[in-house]
This record gives structure tokens, sequence and C-alpha cells, in this order.
């Protein structure tokens, strides 16, 4: 039986999504690697299943696998496709209130238009173990070597962890470089997304990612979240911050500690197929 999916994206960061509401997840490593392919397969860089909630609290889950086969704990972009996706199915209606577990915890959506959606991502984590990151105590600002490059980072949960830089240019090039090092620095026990971010004032910022187990995107939710509240905890920013990406912006909305970070953007459809049996795992 083909596999059906929904093809989707966040400002540029795309998803490959499946109803498993009535049909288990089953894809392994392997399979969900020849479907993220960009030249064999559809192509995306993560992979989103809506299955029955775990928590009776929850009206539905949510998995998250990169593109390599890797398992994530959040991705700020796919819950807001997420919650379209559900609003499409007659699952979710506009301006209403609902709970969805990911595999992190439970997350708070509503879709105030179709296509726009806002999120309770839950208060940023600065605690180094439960980043987890390898630190002696919680710092707004650690010094970290990358391979012979003396570098300051922040670092912080978002439900996934975060290395965050300031930089000056977004465009030097070394940050090529530096992007899939960081993501794989050892005191990030497992791995992170790295984000470089050049303020522009007290409430713009510009942001790219390096992602875990997806490489660079076009956007990344978690990533401006990060960027947000690690710059907010340094006092650099306000409470309401609008993040640019190489795919679009992003509202990201925080009042410090106590309080939930919410995120507001965008989620659209691409198109939707069946990728043949044969075809998975070969």
């Amino acid at each position: 039986m083909p596999l059906h999916f929904w093809k989707m994206h966040g400002i540029g960061n795309d998803f490959v999504v499946l109803d498993c509401r009535q049909r288990a997840f089953s894809l392994d490593a392997f399979e969900i690697r020849a479907l993220a392919d960009r030249h064999t397969g559809v192509g995306f860089d993560q992979l989103l299943s809506i299955e029955p909630a775990r928590d009776p609290a929850c009206a539905f889950y949510y998995g998250i696998w990169n593109g390599d086969g890797s398992p994530s704990g959040q991705c700020g972009n796919g819950v807001r496709c997420v919650a379209a996706w559900l609003h499409r199915a007659g699952a979710l209606a506009l301006n209403d209130d609902i709970l969805i577990e990911s595999p992190s915890g439970p997350v708070t959506v509503r879709l105030i238009a179709p296509g726009d959606v806002i999120v309770d991502m839950g208060e940023p984590v600065f605690e180094p173990a439960r980043i987890p990151f390898v630190a002696d105590e919680p710092a707004n600002r650690y010094d970290i070597d990358v391979n012979g490059d003396a570098l300051v980072i922040g670092a912080v949960s978002m439900g996934n962890p975060h290395a965050v830089m300031v930089v000056q240019d977004l465009a030097d090039p070394d940050l090529q470089r530096l992007g899939p090092l960081l993501s794989s620095h050892e005191r990030f026990a497992q791995s992170a997304n790295a984000g470089f971010v050049q303020p522009v004032d007290r409430g713009h910022l510009r942001l790219r990612v390096h992602e875990r187990g997806a490489g660079w995107t076009l956007a990344c939710g978690t990533g401006a979240c990060a960027a947000m509240a690690v710059l907010h905890q340094r006092g650099e920013v306000d409470d309401h911050v609008r993040v640019d990406l190489p795919g679009g912006s992003l509202q990201i909305d925080w009042a410090g500690p106590g309080h939930s970070l919410w995120m507001t953007g965008p989620a659209a459809f691409s198109f939707e197929g069946d990728w043949p049996v044969s075809s998975r795992g070969g």
C-alpha cells in the first residue's frame, strides 16, 4: 500500500507529513533517509508523523525525524505545520487552543488564520545539564574552542539543544565551516542546532541556523526562539522581536523567566502524493 504524504513548509523549512492516526508509524532510519533524499526521494528537512496522543491531556502526538533519520525533540516550524494540517483535516478550528504532544512534552497551538499559527513554546531552559551542555554552572556566555577557534556562545534548550553565536555579518564565509563544527561539538552531548545571529536593533534580529541532522536550513523555528531567548537573557533585546531567516520572518515574544515564550508564523501546503512501497528503503 503506498504511503500517502503531504509536503509542507514553514518559511522554507520543509516537511513531509504523515497521517498516522489510524496507521502506525513504521519507517526506519534507512527509509526516512530515502524519503528525504532531494534527488531520488521527496525531499525534506524533517518528517512529521501525526499520531494518537500518549498523554490523555493532549489531542494528538507528533513525532519528528531529521533528514538523516535521527529523531528530534522539537521543531517550531514543524508544529505550526502540524496545526495547519489538523485544521485542514477538520480536527482544529480557527482561534481554538489545542494541546498537542511533542517528543519534548505538551505544546499549545492556536490557528489565528488558515496559514498563520501561534505556538506556546514553553520556557527556555538555560541549565547546562538540561540542555545538555557541558559547563560548570549556568552563564549568559560560554567560551568554547572549535578546532582552534576561540568562540563565545550562548546555550539553551527549546525542547532541543541550541548554540547561539552573535556575529557581525551573516554572509561571512567562515560560518559555513563553523556551523557543522559547532553542531557536533563534544560539549553538546546530543549535538546541537548552531544559530548565528546578527542583531539589527532591540526588536529585530537576523539569523542563520545549521540544524543537527539536517544541515543548513532556510528557517528554524526553535532556532529563532533560542536566539531571542539568549539575547533577552543578556538584556540585549526587548520582549517582542522579529527574527528574519533566509526563508522569511517569525515573531518571537517572551517576557522573561517564569513566562512561556510564544512564536507566531506561517505554515503552508506545497503538495501531496504517494510514496511507492517499492521505493521505500530502495
